[in-house]
């Protein structure tokens, strides 16, 4: 064993931002790199990214690492399926390729698993087992950790409760209540209601439509609480077949839209009994993710640790 390699290095690899995490062999993290993602320059502008910011780490200081990307990956080969925002990553084996850069273990996985390992170990999920994690931004992604591990189905099959479909007309969790169906929702109530807190509030918005919920929740305001139950009764519904298939102790919940927090925990936790066979009753506890920004940096801190001592 090289006595000078002692970094980790978890890297997260988005559509929309690119971070890298340094971190001891214990995995702690010691130092944060982060970089805005051009969708238009392609998977090559970020590959060339990374390819800098390990050897302003210092290759030869690293032991291993681990990656969160956002799609589908094939765990054990490396090879990436696709992404959905970013050209040119299709077939691409992320595994040799940083295998060639740095001479050490490597581990790559989809970010959502990746997530879930570190709200499991290091999170909202810490004490419990099994583990459920669910992301619901953009997209709506989950993971399932046994023993502080990442289940995988057979390839290419994973957790991917935002494709449960909410009816035989195919509209899916996903199509629903992804930050996308948030905005599309609260747009619809806007142009319905011209003279709403919601319309009156988004003259002056720009960001997100989805984002004039949590202040206009924080007033007492009856329409934002519609949507967001209307939203929680789906999440609730996709989460009974969690339960029913896996019985997970927790659940936890990250992604932009659980920056609502209790507004959105409560509701969810209040309408997944209705959704439960009796003998399942109490519940799983439903909580908030806690580790937010960091969530996919720390998990793939986590499997760096995990892909070195496994190498020991």
């Amino acid at each position: 064993m090289d006595t000078n390699r002692k970094k980790l290095v978890g890297i997260e690899i988005g559509g929309t931002k690119l971070q890298l995490a340094v971190g001891n062999l214990e995995g702690t993290i010691e130092k944060q790199l982060r970089y805005a993602v051009d969708a238009n320059a392609g998977a090559a502008s970020i590959r060339a990214q990374i390819e800098n910011s390990l050897s302003q780490i210092g290759l030869e200081t690293i032991a291993s690492i681990g990656v969160g990307f956002g799609g589908p990956v094939n765990w054990e080969s490396g090879a990436i399926q696709t992404s959905h925002q970013v050209a040119g990553w299709s077939g691409f084996n992320l595994k040799d390729w940083l295998k060639n850069i740095v001479n050490v273990p490597v581990a790559a996985d989809n970010d959502a698993n990746v997530a879930a390992l570190a709200e499991a170990v290091h999170g909202s999920g810490k004490g419990h087992d099994p583990v459920f994690y669910m992301t619901v931004g953009s997209g709506i992604g989950g993971g399932l950790i046994h023993k502080k591990a990442i289940y995988h189905g057979a390839i290419p099959g994973e957790a991917e409760i935002g494709h449960i479909r909410l009816s035989k007309a195919g509209n899916t969790v996903e199509s629903e209540c992804s930050g996308w169906a948030v905005d599309r929702k609260v747009q619809a109530y806007i142009q319905q209601h011209p003279q709403s807190l919601l319309a009156q509030r988004a003259v002056s918005h720009t960001a997100a439509p989805a984002a004039l919920l949590k202040p206009a929740l924080e007033t007492g305001n009856e329409a934002a609480q519609e949507i967001v139950n209307a939203i929680a009764d789906d999440l609730a519904f996709a989460l009974s077949h969690v339960v029913h298939l896996f019985h997970p102790q927790i659940i936890s919940i990250g992604g932009g839209l659980s920056l609502l927090g209790e507004q959105l925990r409560q509701p969810v936790a209040s309408r997944l009994p209705h959704y439960i066979m009796a003998a399942f009753l109490p519940p799983p506890v439903i909580t908030i993710a806690s580790l937010r920004e960091n969530v996919v940096p720390v998990g793939a801190l986590e499997l760096a640790k995990n892909a070195y001592h496994t190498t020991l």
